[in-house]
């Protein structure tokens, strides 16, 4: 299994620190921020209030993985 990892600032780190009853932050290379509520069964974007859709997640998702394929198959 592969990572990379993504330079975030300490300010952002802060501002999207743990919060009680969700899971995260997870950050993305687009600079969105998301964090799975469990109780919800979604994940909530914190910046607009709304809970992501399952395409709107697997968009995300998404981007990670084409960044992880671009890093082993060269």
């Amino acid at each position: 299994m592969g990572y990379q990892v993504l330079n975030y600032t300490q300010e952002l780190r802060k501002k999207y620190g743990p919060r009680k009853g969700l899971e995260g932050p997870f950050f993305y290379p687009n600079g969105r921020v998301t964090y799975y509520d469990p109780a919800e069964g979604a994940y909530w974007d914190p910046t607009t209030d709304f809970y992501l859709s399952y395409e709107e997640q697997t968009e995300l998702q998404n981007m990670v993985f084409d960044i992880l394929r671009k890093q082993y198959v060269s």
